[in-house]
C-alpha cells in the first residue's frame, strides 16, 4: 500500500463517520424527548438510545481500545438491554467524546498499523479491516437512527436539501 492510499483511506473514513454521519446523527437525535429516545417498536428491535450506546461501545472497543492497546471492558449485551438510560444530550456527549478519541487514533495510524494483525471481540483481523468495520457499522446504525427519528417526528431532516432543486450539489 502506498502512503497516499493509506492517507486517503483514513481521510475518507474520518470524513464519512465524523464529518458527515456524526453531525447529522446528532442533529436528528438532539431534539428528541427521553420517551422518543428509548421507544422501541417491539421487543426484538432497538431504540435510538440503545443504538447510541452500541455505537459508543463499538467505536471504543474496535478503534480506541484496540489501537491504543487498552483493556477491553465492553459489555455489549448491556447496550441492548438498557430501557431508559438517560437523555439524548448525555448519550450524545458520551459518544462524542469517544469519537474525539477515535479521531486521534485515525490521525496517527500508519500503513503498519493497518496491516498488522489485531484481535478484537474474539475475531482475528487486521487494523484496516477494523477501521472498515467501524465506519460501515457506524453508517448502518446512523441510517437506522435517522429512519426512526423520521418515523417519530414525521418530517424531513433536511440533510440533502441542496439536492432538492436539481438533484445535484451546487
Amino acid at each position: 500500500m502506498s502512503a497516499n492510499v493509506v492517507n486517503l483511506f483514513l481521510e475518507q473514513s474520518r470524513k464519512l463517520m465524523l464529518s458527515e454521519s456524526w453531525p447529522r446523527m446528532r442533529s436528528a437525535v438532539d431534539g428528541l424527548s427521553e420517551e422518543q429516545l428509548w421507544w422501541r417498536p417491539n421487543e426484538a428491535s432497538n431504540s435510538i438510545g440503545n443504538l447510541l450506546l452500541h455505537l459508543n461501545g463499538n467505536v471504543r472497543q474496535w478503534i480506541v481500545n484496540s489501537f491504543n492497546r487498552q483493556d477491553d471492558r465492553r459489555n455489549r449485551a448491556e447496550e441492548f438491554a438498557e430501557k431508559a438510560g438517560g437523555p439524548a444530550h448525555e448519550l450524545l456527549a458520551t459518544l462524542g467524546a469517544t469519537l474525539d478519541e477515535a479521531e486521534q487514533v485515525f490521525l496517527r495510524l500508519t500503513e503498519a498499523d493497518l496491516l498488522a494483525p489485531i484481535d478484537i471481540q474474539g475475531y482475528h483481523t487486521t487494523g484496516l479491516a477494523a477501521v472498515y468495520h467501524v465506519v460501515e457499522h457506524f453508517g448502518m446504525h446512523y441510517g437506522q437512527i435517522v429512519y426512526i427519528t423520521k418515523a417519530l417526528e414525521g418530517k424531513d431532516l433536511g440533510f440533502y436539501k441542496e439536492l432538492n432543486q436539481t438533484g445535484r450539489a451546487s
